[in-house]
Parts: C-alpha cells; structure tokens; sequence
C-alpha cells in the first residue's frame, strides 16, 4: 500500500496546476536590478510592497522618548539605595523652603521694600469728546439718546476689558457743536464745561463690580439663568464724586438733575478745590 502511494504522489504533484504569480513576469524583479527595472518600464501607479508606509512600521525618531527613571529599585539599575542623592547631608533628605539660603539672609530680606499697592485704587478707562464726536458723525452713536457705558463700549469707542468705569476726557472737545447726554464713571472740568456749554449734560454715576458687568454684558445673567442685580450705593467715600445711583438695565433717556444736585454741585466742587 505504502509503497504504490508513493509512486503515485510524484506524477500528481507534477500534474498539479503551477499557482499564479502577484505581479506579471515583466515586473518580478531582484533587488540588484531595481535601477535597470526602472529605467527599462515605467511602473505607473504600481508600487514595489517595499517602499509602502503601513501603519505598524510607524516610529518616533530615535532618542525621541526616553523612559522615566526608576529609582530605588535595586542596585542593579545604578540608581538604587541612594537613588542618586548620595550619603546624607541635607540634599540627601527631604526638601527645603523655596528661597532658602542655608541659614544666610535670604535675597528677599535682604533688598529693601518700596512702595505699596493701592487696594482701593480705582482704574477707568479714558475716552475723549473727540472720539465720541467722530463716532457720532459715522452715525455708529445716536446723538439724541442718552450714552451710557454700554454705548460707548457697543460702538468701539473703548476696549472690552472696563475695571471699574470710564473717564469722559477733554481731548477733542471743539467738536462738540450740538447737546449730548452722557452717564460715566468720572469726568474731567473741561470735558463737563463743554458738554453744558453746548446744552448738554453729564452724570457721574456708580457701579459696583457685578452692576457693571450687568450693564455692559446683561445676556450673561441671561444664559445663567439669574436675574440682574439692583443697583448698589457708592460707599460713603465715594458719595462726593458721583451724582446718582447707576441704573439696570442700560438706560436709554437721560435723567434730569433735581434742584438738591444741582445746588450739590458747587459746594462738592469748592470741597474737592479746597
């Protein structure tokens, strides 16, 4: 039995159809003849499986990622035991307070202090008649309105970033020819002089932090969910340098002076002369 198997097996294996090539004769080629290969036939959009980018040959550069260092895990590694820090000593144990110089003066006590800051300095943000003035003739600021804050910052007169106010400014003032009314934080003599000469008027009024945010960003509480906030009182020290509680939301019309503020004023001016 075995051995007519294997007489047969020999003639089956040659009868057995030879199986295709990958690629046609022309293009099987050695590695030795790759320049000859590209000069004798253009490939085309065929390429060799050798010059393929796949996916798992991907690599970082070598030397681009480094493993942390193991310390304290056997001598074995050089970095066990002392894991580095050598025998005792202060650098050897825990770690110290930043800026300390081993028992000396530290720079910090040693240079002198100078100066102080201010916690409850108020910073506004200028913007001058002139400006407004030009604003008005491009028709981006609606002159027979009252222009608060929100306006001024609506139309790009001032920056986004307000502290704790603006300060109306006396640079342009000539070309105020015509009444407006303006609601600021602070305003300088000649700024105030101008805009009553030509029959206007000017109101300091006063924002905390969170009212001024009210003013100038009310669809904020409206994404939150809250209601705006009332207005808050100036403190007492502040009462003498503005005029009226700031209103919510953004006015639109311009509150007229009662007979007490007007006759207010001179006395608050001479006081802050004096």
């Amino acid at each position: 039995m075995l051995r007519s198997l294997a007489s047969v097996l020999p003639n089956l294996i040659r009868s057995c159809p030879k199986p295709t090539p990958r690629f046609p004769p022309q293009l099987q080629y050695t590695s030795a003849s790759v320049g000859s290969f590209n000069h004798r036939y253009d490939l085309g959009s065929v390429r060799a499986y050798s010059s393929l980018l796949a996916l798992n040959d991907l690599r970082d550069n070598p030397g681009s990622r480094q493993q942390k260092t193991r310390k304290g895990r056997g001598i074995g590694s050089g970095k066990g035991k002392t894991a580095g820090r050598g025998h005792k000593g202060q650098k050897a144990r825990g770690t110290y307070k930043f800026g300390f110089e081993g028992g000396q003066t530290p720079l910090r006590r040693r240079l002198p202090k100078r100066g102080f800051k201010n916690p409850f300095s108020l910073t506004f943000q200028p913007v001058g008649l002139g400006k407004i003035a030009k604003l008005i003739n491009a028709g981006k600021i609606d002159s027979s309105e009252l222009i608060t804050m929100k306006t001024l910052k609506d139309c790009g007169a001032i920056g986004k970033q307000i502290e704790d106010g603006v300060g109306l400014m006396g640079r342009g003032a000539e070309h105020i020819k015509w009444p407006i009314h303006l609601e600021v934080s602070r305003v300088t003599v000649r700024a105030k002089a101008t805009v009553e000469a030509a029959g206007g008027t000017v109101r300091r009024v006063y924002y905390n932090k969170l009212g001024l945010r009210a003013l100038l960003k009310p669809e904020w509480f409206e994404k939150k969910g809250r209601l705006l906030p009332k207005a808050a009182r100036p403190p007492p020290k502040l009462k003498e340098k503005v005029d009226s509680i700031g209103r919510l939301p953004a006015p639109r019309k311009p509150l007229p002076f009662t007979a007490e503020e007007k006759e207010a004023k001179p006395a608050a001016a001479a006081a802050s002369t004096a």
